[in-house]
């Protein structure tokens, strides 16, 4: 199989960004050590003037251009910021379970990333008023002929097959009902150092056959990956939002009546223009 330049530039930057993300990450735990982390509310956050944010990197959320970092989860948490008088430091990390994590710990204030609103993960932490609605989607290569073995038609053919997502996903627990939906197995592979632009990838190059992704983000590759297939939603639309800790209240409630009246705003339909409405 060969590889066009165009997709070798992209493994290379996806490389470079996973190195500098671990280097940061180091770097950042190291001086974990030296000073105490703890889940902080508001009135300690604008004390320090500065709110620490996590993301996933990829080409709807958080993603840099040059010297350009843009995204609509970016510019919402900087509008935010901006009308609070804080500052913003970005965490981007690939792994759902390393935001979370890192959430619960207190490294971060808020996981301002399109998160998938599950029973099970508001048991853990405390959603926002919805940001967006979304679906989640099969990723594979287009049907190559009648006969194309690899090529699912709905899900019940996922009977058997072998499915990766980001470590940690929400979207576990719908594979999980799905298995129960069409009494059969549907083997979860779960990967730890790559986000969802990622196995869109690979399964773009053909290293694995299926993943699991955002509708949003699956449609914004498509525009450059002609080989990949997406119309398989594997869920119904949800309410995605972003995360902060349970004990920060205050935290939650200054997100909340900023996000009631901002999305209603022209600029947030600006924001949302930008990069869901291409």
């Amino acid at each position: 199989m060969t590889i066009s330049g165009q997709s070798k530039k992209r493994i290379l930057r996806y490389s470079i960004i996973i190195i500098t993300i671990f280097l940061f990450t180091y770097i950042y735990n190291k001086k974990e050590y030296k000073t105490k982390i703890h889940p902080r509310d508001y009135q300690e956050i604008v004390k320090d003037g500065t709110l620490n944010v996590t993301t996933e990197y990829n080409p709807i959320s958080f993603f840099v251009v040059g010297d350009t970092v843009a995204g609509f989860n970016y510019d919402l948490i900087q509008a935010f910021a901006h009308d609070k008088g804080l500052k913003v430091k970005m965490f981007p990390m690939m792994s759902f379970q390393q935001r979370l994590e890192g959430l619960l710990k207190g490294k971060y204030d808020v996981i301002a990333n399109t998160n998938l609103v599950t029973t099970q993960l508001k048991n853990t932490v405390s959603f926002t008023i919805p940001i967006i609605f979304n679906r989640e989607v099969l990723v594979q290569r287009k049907r190559t002929g009648k006969n194309d073995s690899t090529y699912i038609k709905s899900t019940l053919d996922l009977a058997g097959r072998t499915v990766y997502v980001v470590k940690g996903s929400p979207s576990i627990v719908r594979l999980q009902n799905l298995e129960e939906e069409i009494a059969d197995s549907i083997h979860i592979k779960e990967m730890d150092k790559y986000g969802e632009e990622q196995l869109i990838d690979l399964v773009s190059h053909g290293v694995i056959d299926y993943a699991i992704c955002h509708e949003s983000i699956a449609k914004n590759c498509a525009d450059s990956l002609s080989e990949i297939d997406i119309q398989r939603p594997i869920s119904f639309t949800q309410i995605y939002a972003w995360a902060v800790n349970k004990q920060s209240p205050i935290l939650l409630d200054s997100l909340n009546t900023w996000l009631e009246t901002f999305i209603k705003s022209n600029k947030y339909k600006k924001i949302y223009l930008k990069y869901y409405k291409k």
